[in-house]
Order: structure tokens, then C-alpha cells, then sequence
């Protein structure tokens, strides 16, 4: 990571490893540039509302700078349709398009959208751009797209239309005035618009657009048609872009500015990042998003200290000088130079250039920033991205630029944190052929274990969702106690996600349940372990996704649940159990018998003293007959539950009978039973022979 010297120090390194065989690539691509970036100059400044000589230092100074502290090869930094609209958008509000306190301001506002990209590649803030998703730029430039179209009807017309009036008002204006259109100039801004969509067919040796201003300004020429009224750029001052007289101490002026500095440095960087990465994806060159920000930065101050306007990065520019083969930023840095001598060799030649024509080359370039297949993309993905895309392309034609990138980026933000803030919390079951999990669709859960994907960060702002979510999956199956949490998709959980884990667990328990985890992510481990969550969950409560089941299934679950209550086959290991649910829809089996009292329980310790005195008691075994076999209580007769709830048993009235089973459950239910047939003093094994086992007693194979 380079520290701030080194990301200010760009421009040695770039001139210390310039090979010397790059010169030739460099200096030809360099002027093919060059030869795009002239008339756009002119067309842009005119966009803004601007003298045409601002264009050309804001291309000379801009193209220099940005490619000597850049990190691409190819990104040019220049005059571009965004950066014009937007500086015409802010500032046509608060001066008279094309006064001195206008023209001041446009350079002020350079230096301050520079100094704000500056001090955010000093901090390292490259990421930041990110947020800003592709709906906002999508449906900011197809706005802005149109606004420019809707700029050049004035010039394209000969009408006195103000660049300031929105789509609607130009419109307007124009069809009340549509007796007093100027027909050379029409001509010739429909006639520069024909030629750039129909030159790529006959070649692209020679960009489209200098050959539409080219033939078109020769044609005007020709014909005199300034002698019928054409308007014309007319001369330009020769010299070196001189030092701007900006108004750098006036605060008042810095807080009208500073919000569209800031939306202007905003789209800017987010318009130059994506070029540089789209460029960089077909040459495979590493970019420093942070070093794109200090070239971008010191591009703009630079421009508007010497005359000229906010800048940014240009798609068709930088395309174009891949294409033409440039090997390093010096191919920009040469297009620059070629704007300077250009404007000196060919003043008497631009002096003449329509403008009718440039609005027409205007016209078809801000029609290729509607992108109609991006945006249809967008409408067909997810609503919410289509939503932000409409109401950004609505904003910036209704609203000030700045205003409506501003609400494009708080909306794309604003559902970022909303679709972090509702993961998707689903209780998955596995696939008809047990292989994978999948959401469980309707299909019948198990009626005592929970199985739940979170599909997201749990962090303060995600908590209540999930909580609640679980919530109700838990409500719509009472009976299950048991949850396990598949954590894959978890890669955060922050002190309020644990605090929420925590109450989870709580339920669970009080429930008679617990709380079970497979697949958590070492972060989330650690930071479970820093609250203490992770010993008061246990270890053995976090499992191997692969054995998880087949663990819960033998060691937690009751199978008395799955025998005599279930007839749903969730899992695999529930082929393994016989199906005997009770005939003549009988009750589940409960925790507590229904409509008696209580049976008393007695521990494991008083029934083997109890076995041991002069008057032991009938130990009763109701689990199934395969549980039996594997492990029981010495002495204890086997009566498996089903047999006791349909049919009267001949067990000794007299005399104290103990019910075991695997946990209490099944023992609560065949007390109920015999309680029905007339026996009395019954007792219940505590905890089951679970309990039994842990007290570490005598137990017979």
C-alpha cells in the first residue's frame, strides 16, 4: 500500500519507467486522441454555458495532469458531457449563463470537486464508490442524456432558448417559436447529426465526430452561410491557458458551491473508476482506485486554476486510446499537448465552426449516454434497483443535478441497508434424495427439531428481523424444541447478534430444547468466544453439518415423538424408526398427562435404593422392544407404550410401578393410560434412562 507521498509522487515514477520504445505508440495514439478530444472540447464548453477557450485548457491542463498522477494507461481526463451539465446545473441558478461571476465560479467549483477527490484519495476512500450503485449512474445519465439533447435545440434552431430551462419548459419555448426556426442551421445540426451515425459504416479509421464537424463546417464554409444568419464560435485568444483569478476566499460563494462540488466529485470519480476498470478489463492492467482519485483530483484543481471547468474521465476517449494502441499515460498526456498546438494552428479554421454544428455533435453523443439495454436489464433484475433507476432518471430531469445524484446515491444506500438489514432467514429440510438442503416449501417440518439457514450478516441492524423470523418459524410447529442454525452465510455477528442468540437459546430451553450451530465461520467463532456465548452454548452444541442430524436424531430427539406422533419421514435416520401412530386419533403425548394430576417422579438414585430394599418396586419399561434390547434398567419389564394405550394390562395392582422410557416423555403418557385403568401408585423415572445412565447406574444388554 502506497503511503501519501507515494501517491503524490505518481508522475516520477511514471517518467523514471517509461520505456523508450513506447514514444512512437504513445505519440500516434496520442494524437488520434486528440484529434476526438478537439471538437468535444468545443462542444462540452458550450454545453456548460462556457467561452469555447475554457474547453481547450480544461483539455490541455486536464488531459496532462490526470494522466501524470492517474493509475490507467488509458483513462483520459477531460471536458465531458456529465462534467458540463452538472457545472451548467449548478451554477446556472446563482449567475447569468456566460457572465465574468459565471465563468469565475466554474473555475472555483474545479478546484473545489478537485480538492474534495484529493483529500478522499489521501484517505484512502477508493471503496466509497461502490455504494453508488449501477441504477444511479444508469438512470442519472440517461437524464442527463436527455437534458443535453434538449440544450442543443437553442443552437441547433437559432432560438433564444436559455441552456438553464429544464425538458419540458425548452420544449415548450421551442414549439411556440417554431415559425422562427432558422432553416441553414437546422440543416446543418441534423446534417452533423446524420453523417456521426452514419460514418462507422464507411470507416472508423477517422472518428466519427471530427469527421461530422469537419465536413459539415466545410460545407457551412462553402456556401457562406454565415452571411444567412449561421452563428459561428468565431476567434479564439492564442497563448498558454492563463492563471485563473478565482474567488478562493469568498465562504459565501465556497457554501453555494460546495454541495454540487461535491455531487460533481461524486459522479465524477464514480464515472472514472468504472472507465478505468471497464478499459483495464481487456488491457489487464492493476488499478489503484486510490491513485485514480489524486489524478482525477489534481486534474480539476489544476483546471480550474488555469481557466478552466470541472473535468472528469471519458469512455469514448479512453476506448479510443486502447484501441489506437497507446502503451502508457503519456499517450494522454501527448493528446493534451496536441489540443494547445492545435488551437494555435488551426485558430482561423475553429473561428468559423457552426454552432449548430457542435449542438448536433452534442446531440448524438448525449443520445449514446442513454444506455437502453443496461436499462432494460435493470427493469428485469430486482424491483428495488429498478425503483432507484427510475426515480434518478425522474430527479435529474425535474430537479438540480446535484440534487438528483444526492438522492440517487441516499436511495442506493438506503437499500443497501435494507436488504443487509432483512437476510433471508428459511427452514430448510433436505431434498427428496437427502443429498442437500434446500427451503423446506411448504412441506411438513419435524415436529421437534428446527432446521434454519440464515443467509446473511447478523449484526445490530439485521437482529430483529432474524429473531422475529425464526419466531415465527418456531409458531408454526409448537411442538419443536430443538434448533439448529446452519451458519454458513454468517461471515459477521456483532455483540447485539450474540444478545440475540442468547434469547434464542433462552426460548429453546425453557422449552425443555436447545440451541444447535453447524458451519460457523471462524470470525463469528472468535467472536463468540470474546462474549463468552460459546461456552455457555458448549462446544457439543456446535456440530459437523454432515453428522449433525444423525447426532440430534440418536442422542437429542424423542423417539416416542417420531414413533407415536409423526408420520412425516423429514430426515433419513427417520426410516430407521417404525411408524405406530395412535389408532382413533388418540392425543400426542404430552409432557404432562391431561385431566389428572401430576405423577410424582423420583430420581435415579432413590429407584436403585429403592430396588434394593425389602419391597422394590415394578420397574415398567414402555419404550420399544429394539430400544429395550439395546440397554434397560435391571429387572424392568418391557411394555412398549402402544400396547399400553390400547389395550387393558394385567400389571399387579398393589404395589408401586416405575415408568421408564428413554427421557419421561413416553412415561408421562402411559402413566395417563394406566391412570385410566385404575392404577394408582405410579412413579416416573426423572430424566429417563438418560438420566439413569448419567448417574452412572447398573444397566443391562
Amino acid at each position: 500500500m502506497r503511503t501519501v507521498p507515494g501517491l503524490l509522487l505518481q508522475p516520477l515514477r511514471l517518467v523514471g519507467s517509461y520505456p523508450l520504445t513506447a514514444w512512437r505508440a504513445d505519440l500516434l495514439a496520442g494524437l488520434t486522441v486528440g484529434l476526438v478530444l478537439l471538437p468535444q472540447a468545443l462542444a462540452f464548453s458550450l454545453l456548460a454555458g462556457l467561452p469555447v477557450v475554457m474547453g481547450l485548457y480544461s483539455a490541455f491542463v486536464a488531459a496532462l495532469v490526470g494522466a501524470l498522477w492517474g493509475s490507467s494507461s488509458h483513462l483520459h481526463s477531460g471536458p465531458t458531457n456529465t462534467a458540463a451539465i452538472l457545472t451548467l446545473s449548478v451554477l446556472a441558478p446563482l449567475f447569468a449563463v456566460g457572465s465574468a461571476e459565471f465563468i469565475a465560479a466554474a473555475g472555483l467549483l474545479a478546484v473545489l470537486s478537485g480538492l474534495i477527490r484529493l483529500a478522499m484519495g489521501l484517505a484512502r476512500l477508493g471503496l466509497l464508490v461502490n455504494f453508488v450503485s449501477d441504477a444511479v449512474a444508469v438512470g442519472f445519465t440517461a437524464g442527463a442524456g436527455l437534458l443535453i439533447i434538449s440544450n442543443q435545440l437553442g443552437p441547433i434552431l437559432r432560438m433564444p432558448i436559455m441552456p438553464s430551462e429544464g425538458v419540458l419548459a425548452t420544449l415548450m419555448i421551442a414549439l411556440r417559436q417554431l415559425g422562427n426556426v432558422h432553416m441553414p442551421s437546422l440543416a446543418l445540426g441534423c446534417g452533423t447529426i446524420l453523417v456521426i451515425a452514419l460514418w462507422p459504416r464507411l470507416t472508423r479509421r477517422i472518428p466519427s465526430v471530427l469527421a461530422g464537424v469537419a465536413l459539415l463546417s466545410l460545407v457551412a464554409w462553402l456556401f457562406n452561410l454565415e452571411a444567412y444568419g449561421v452563428q459561428s464560435l468565431g476567434a479564439l485568444p492564442a497563448g498558454l491557458p492563463p492563471l485563473a483569478a478565482l474567488p478562493l476566499l469568498d465562504l459565501g460563494l465556497i457554501g453555494q458551491l460546495i454541495n454540487g462540488a461535491l455531487a460533481i466529485a461524486l459522479i465524477g470519480l464514480v464515472e472514472a473508476v468504472a472507465i478505468a476498470r471497464a478499459v483495464a478489463g481487456h488491457s489487464r492492467q492493476r488499478l489503484d482506485s486510490n491513485q485514480e482519485f489524486i489524478g482525477q483530483g489534481m486534474a480539476n484543481v489544476a483546471a480550474g486554476c488555469f481557466s478552466g471547468y470541472p473535468c472528469s474521465g471519458s469512455f469514448n476517449r479512453s476506448a479510443l486510446s486502447y484501441q489506437a494502441g497507446a502503451q502508457t499515460a503519456m499517450a494522454n498526456a501527448f493528446s493534451g499537448v496536441f489540443i494547445l498546438v492545435a488551437a494555435f494552428a488551426l485558430n482561423p479554421l475553429i473561428a468559423h465552426i457552426p454552432l449548430a454544428v457542435l449542438a448536433g455533435a452534442l446531440a448524438i453523443t448525449a443520445w449514446s449516454m442513454i444506455d437502453r439495454q443496461r436499462m432494460l436489464q435493470i427493469w428485469r433484475g430486482a424491483p428495488g434497483e429498478a425503483l432507484i433507476m427510475l426515480l434518478t432518471f425522474g430527479a435529474t430531469l425535474l430537479l438540480p443535478l446535484q440534487f438528483a445524484i444526492l438522492i440517487g446515491v441516499l436511495m442506493s444506500l438506503g437499500y443497501y441497508l435494507l436488504r443487509t438489514s432483512m437476510p433471508r432467514v428459511v427452514a430448510a429440510l433436505p431434498d427428496q434424495e437427502f443429498k442437500h438442503w434446500e427451503p423446506h416449501n411448504g412441506r411438513p417440518q419435524c415436529p421437534q427439531l428446527a432446521v434454519v439457514d440464515v443467509l446473511g450478516d447478523i449484526y445490530f441492524g439485521a437482529v430483529n428481523h432474524v429473531e422475529e423470523t425464526i419466531d415465527q418459524i418456531l409458531d408454526e410447529t409448537p411442538g419443536q424444541r430443538f434448533l439448529l442454525l446452519r451458519m454458513h452465510s454468517v461471515q459477521h455477528c456483532d455483540i447485539s447478534g450474540i444478545r440475540m442468540l442468547e434469547n434464542i437459546r433462552a426460548v429453546l430451553r425453557e422449552r425443555g430444547g436447545d440451541l444447535y450451530m453447524t458451519r460457523v465461520r471462524d470470525p463469528v467463532l472468535y467472536r463468540m468466544r470474546l462474549a463468552g456465548f460459546y461456552d455457555h452454548l458448549g462446544p457439543e452444541n456446535i456440530l459437523d453439518e454432515d453428522l449433525a442430524i444423525h447426532h440430534l436424531f440418536h442422542h437429542t430427539l424423542d423417539p416416542a415423538v417420531c414413533i407415536y406422533e409423526c408420520e412425516r419421514r423429514a430426515f433419513r435416520e427417520c426410516y430407521t424408526l417404525p411408524k405406530r401412530t395412535l389408532p382413533g386419533g388418540a392425543p400426542p403425548i404430552t409432557l404432562l398427562p391431561l385431566g389428572v394430576e401430576p405423577v410424582p417422579n423420583i430420581s435415579p438414585t432413590a429407584l436403585w435404593e429403592a430396588m434394593h430394599s425389602s419391597l422394590p418396586p415394578l420397574i415398567v419399561d414402555v419404550r420399544e422392544p429394539r430400544e429395550f434390547r439395546q440397554s434397560h434398567i435391571p429387572g424392568a419389564v418391557p411394555v412398549p407404550l402402544d400396547q399400553v394405550l390400547t389395550s387393558p394390562q394385567r400389571l399387579p395392582q398393589s404395589g408401586r410401578i416405575v415408568l421408564v422410557c428413554r427421557s419421561g416423555r413416553r412415561s408421562a403418557r402411559a402413566a395417563e393410560a394406566l391412570i385410566a385403568q385404575g392404577y394408582r401408585d405410579l412413579r416416573i423415572l426423572e430424566g429417563g434412562l438418560l438420566a439413569w445412565e448419567q448417574a452412572n447406574l447398573l444397566t443391562a444388554m
